[in-house]
């Protein structure tokens, strides 16, 4: 009689090839990271794209751009009709105005809310995948909080407030989104208005924002995407506050560009074009490149 033997595999050989694998692993893990990073890039990239092709609609249709609104503390602004109000009369901010040139044009009118006060609110408490960049957070709502909001009254309800990773280009009020003034009763100004070239001046660019608190309310991120005038929905291109990644040593944005990308952060120029701009712009460029009309252009190249 004869007897086979099998030889299995000893627990040294057995650690090696586990450690090899773990070797591989620790090889491989930041090419799949970086390679996921740059899909979530490209998304974003797509994201900005739309809201400045949107921006470009709106335009084309009404002959003005959006206006960065007057307030953040106003509700939505609608006609005694129930028919959102138009420019400068309108005094939720760029994000609001352009959903109907984005696809929502439903919720823009208000989702057959029943009153002016309720499709403020649907509008402030739904969120837009669009208004988010997938490398910071994935489509969500603030907590819901009692209304803060007091103009034309405050509605005494409760909502949460669905957040932006965009904002306009505004510095001193002299980007190519400008705020409106109280009364509602200026002036939104159209891209003849930016002589420094449309192809020359920044429209949109991601925000900077302090990681820790994503989906928490912070400072520059508790309105949310619809609301007017206010450090959710612009930021400043001045040299003193050139744009800086995400920080959790900093309890909010600084009025800064930024993002959550690990070299730079998507914009996108009054063109429509999209360009990725890196964390060492010069920073006196960079203001240039915020204001429609200082005489100033530059390209910039990542």
């Amino acid at each position: 009689m004869s007897f086979s033997r099998r030889r299995g595999f000893t627990l040294v050989e057995l650690l090696v090839v586990i450690a090899i694998i773990g070797v591989l692993v620790a090889l491989l893990l930041p090419a799949i990271q970086a390679a996921r990073e740059a899909a979530r890039r490209i998304s974003c990239a797509n994201n900005i794209k739309q809201l400045g092709l949107a921006v470009n609609n709106h335009h084309d249709t009404l002959r003005f751009l959006p206006t960065a609104g007057n307030h953040w503390a106003w509700h939505m602004t609608f006609t005694t009709a129930g028919s959102p109000e138009m420019g400068a009369k309108q005094r939720g901010g760029w994000g609001y105005q352009i959903l109907a040139y984005m696809e929502h044009e439903n919720l823009w009118r208000g989702a057959d809310q029943p009153n002016n006060m309720d499709k403020s609110i649907v509008a402030i408490s739904t969120p837009v995948p669009t208004f988010h960049c997938p490398s910071r957070r994935s489509e969500n709502l603030l907590p819901a909080r009692r209304d803060w909001y007091r103009w034309p009254q405050n509605s005494g309800k409760t909502y949460p407030h669905a957040p932006t990773d965009y904002a306009s280009s505004n510095t001193e009020n002299n980007g190519a989104i400008i705020r409106s003034n109280f009364n509602g009763d200026g002036l939104a100004i159209k891209f003849r208005d930016v002589n420094d070239g449309i192809s020359n001046t920044l429209l949109l660019g991601e925000k900077r924002l302090n990681p820790v608190r994503i989906g928490l309310y912070q400072g520059d991120d508790n309105e949310g995407y619809t609301c007017g005038w206010d450090h959710d929905v612009i930021r400043s291109t001045h040299p003193n506050r050139p744009p800086l990644p995400d920080d959790r040593r900093v309890s909010w944005g600084q009025h800064r560009f930024g993002s959550s990308h690990p070299n730079g952060f998507n914009t996108v120029y009054c063109d429509g074009s999209v360009h990725f701009i890196t964390y060492g712009v010069d920073r006196f460029v960079f203001s240039y490149l915020g204001r429609r009309d200082d005489g100033q252009t530059f390209t910039i190249d990542p």
